[in-house]
């Protein structure tokens, strides 16, 4: 073998430039031939003092002579020379080529004991994943959006490694390049791109975020025939490692992973009925909810009279009117504190997890809104459990600074005594109902004795555990199919964690505003692919979480065996492993062949 350089020019620019050919020499009946074996492009950078070495090199592990007397090489050029190699396996014919369909049996004699297995990749995620993005469209959308073919598979594999080794930019480019056998799926060489690209990829997808997110929603649609009248809203946040300060969008808040030690960034995402996203967008990590759903909902083009199923946070009057103004229908936690329930006006209904729900519907005097008072047993139990465990502390608390007052060095000050029993109730969330009562000397300035008695307010935790209340202006639905409606946005909850948990939405490195939004935009492009996997499996009756899902397919590999023969040549066979029977499970679910890309052989 050996490297040709050779002059070319652009068809689309008239650009001059020299490309880069691995070529052999090859015998065909009288004559000699030279093959280009390997089109190494115009970016080949080895200089041409190392083209000998490295075309050896190459021949050598081809021949499967890597440990007699390797011929030495930088580190650079090894990993070339290794990934010309798998390249060349890669490229070989299938044994179908000759054109039947469905090739002969091939028999060689080979020496047992000269087996090595070489290069393994991993491919079953990247394979459902692949699925998954052909069935949505996905590669096309990105070429409407004006993706050059490098982007777009740049953007198609950082989208692909967020669902199978959920990590930053820097980490992706270590998967593909090294973990991942996505380019073999592919028929892309990741080895070859640039960290840099990747970054580019991003930038490019937030930039068409509206366009991408608007089209794949519609091809949902259409795969699945959704029923889109329902419309989920949420928000959650996520932490940044670093100060991020040259992000205006990050900000201290709530954290809901309790990283109120970092800065933050709000994601807001608004889904359909059927769990699958149909907007997202960042906000400043202190963005207050109630601010946020006009912008979110605005210019949405959901039908009219839509359903939306939001939580207390984002449930305010103004969020409410704005709603009913646009033609909107509202289902709700209702703000009110004060709890409620009749048992006797209720209807009682079963879970799917087996639990009994009791509903008391009640319609406004002025007709125009229902009230939901719903009680749950298992809400009730951990409801009360909380309770307990709130006024155990306090009563602790209050034990500790009596006792104090029996003792020589105990605390008397009666007005420190007041403080810290104000701090006590703070922190319980119960004080309210506590009668606390502290005895005075003549003075006024010294506590005698410190008493309490418990006085639970009625229509609180402590006299309804387990009873919550829903709030809604559709009066014509009874009340089963209310509440079933609301108990979707326990499947936003489930978004949110596993984009949290398993798509690699936390934490952030980035420090630009333009690549944390794109990095969240990934992750939400990931979670829509997951969508489509599990919706599909379930109807087969797979119910396994994403986790679950990925470390199943996860032991799938892509490997090169390779042989001496006894003619002295090399074998050298490319083919995936034998599935498993869950993995098998999965790919029949989906009418996926079990063995990922074709088999591939060479003999050197």
């Amino acid at each position: 073998m050996f490297i040709r350089r050779t002059a070319t020019r652009s068809k689309l620019n008239g650009e001059s430039y020299f490309t880069y050919r691995l070529v052999s020499s090859e015998r065909h009946g009288k004559s000699v031939r030279q093959v280009t074996r390997l089109n190494l492009g115009r970016d080949f950078t080895v200089a041409p003092k190392h083209w000998p070495a490295l075309c050896a090199r190459i021949e050598q592990i081809l021949s499967a002579q890597a440990s007699l007397a390797a011929v030495p090489l930088s580190p650079r050029l090894e990993r070339l020379a290794q990934r010309y190699a798998a390249r060349l396996v890669g490229r070989a014919e299938t044994p179908a080529a000759a054109g039947a369909a469905k090739a002969p049996p091939v028999f060689a004699e080979v020496a047992v004991d000269s087996l090595e297995q070489v290069r393994p990749r991993s491919v079953g995620v990247e394979y459902v994943a692949l699925r998954a993005i052909a069935q949505l469209g996905l590669a096309a959308i990105l070429t409407e959006c004006g993706f050059n073919g490098k982007l777009k598979n740049a953007a198609l594999a950082s989208v692909i490694a967020r669902l199978a080794h959920p990590g930053s930019e820097l980490a992706t480019w270590r998967w593909l390049t090294v973990t991942s056998g996505l380019g073999e799926l592919m028929e892309v060489d990741f080895e070859a791109m640039s960290l840099m690209t990747l970054y580019r990829a991003s930038d490019g997808l937030i930039a068409h975020r509206a366009v991408i997110e608007t089209r794949l929603f519609e091809n949902v649609r259409d795969l699945f025939g959704l029923d889109t009248t329902v419309t989920l809203y949420d928000l959650t946040n996520t932490y940044f490692e670093g100060t991020a300060a040259g992000n205006p969008q990050a900000a201290r808040g709530r954290s809901k992973e309790k990283r109120s030690d970092c800065p933050l960034v709000t994601l807001g995402l608004v889904l359909d009925g059927s769990g699958f996203v149909r907007r997202s967008e960042t906000f400043a990590g202190n963005a207050a909810e109630v601010k946020t759903l006009a912008a979110m909902l605005a210019g949405l083009d959901a039908p009219h009279g839509s359903l939306v199923v939001m939580d207390a946070g984002i449930a305010s009057e103004a969020n409410l009117a704005w709603l009913v103004s646009q033609g909107y229908r509202y289902l709700v936690v209702s703000r009110k504190r004060t709890r409620h329930f009749e048992a006797a006006h209720a209807i009682t209904i079963e879970t799917a997890s087996q639990e009994t729900v009791r509903i008391q519907k009640v319609l406004s005097d002025d007709g125009q809104e229902v009230q939901l008072h719903c009680y749950s047993t298992g809400r009730q139990a951990k409801e009360a459990a909380i309770a307990r465990r709130l006024c155990a502390r306090l009563e602790t608390g209050l034990r500790k600074l009596a006792l104090g007052l029996t003792t020589p060095r105990g605390e008397k000050r009666l007005a420190k005594l007041q403080e810290r029993i104000g701090r006590l109730k703070e922190r319980s969330r119960v004080g309210q109902h506590y009668t606390i009562t502290l005895t005075a000397d003549e003075s006024g300035e010294r506590a005698l004795a410190l008493t309490w008695e418990k006085q639970p307010i009625e229509g609180t935790l402590l006299t309804h555990p387990g009873v919550y209340c829903l709030r809604t202006n559709e009066t014509q639905w009874d009340a089963e199919r209310l509440w079933r409606t609301y108990i979707l946005l326990t499947d936003l909850e489930a978004v949110f964690r596993s984009l949290k948990s398993e798509l690699g939405l936390r934490p952030i490195y980035h420090h630009k505003e333009a690549r944390t939004d794109g990095h969240l935009f990934i992750s939400v492009l990931a979670y829509q692919l997951v969508q489509t996997l599990r919706r599909q499996l379930k109807e087969k009756g797979i119910h396994e979480s994403w986790s679950g899902l990925r470390e199943t397919l996860s032991v799938q590999r892509r490997v090169t065996a390779r042989f001496q023969r006894r003619d002295g040549r090399t074998l050298h066979v490319r083919k995936s492993t034998v599935a498993e029977p869950e993995l098998k499970a999965i790919y029949e679910a989906l009418g996926l062949d079990p063995t990922p890309g074709e088999t591939k052989t060479l003999i050197v």
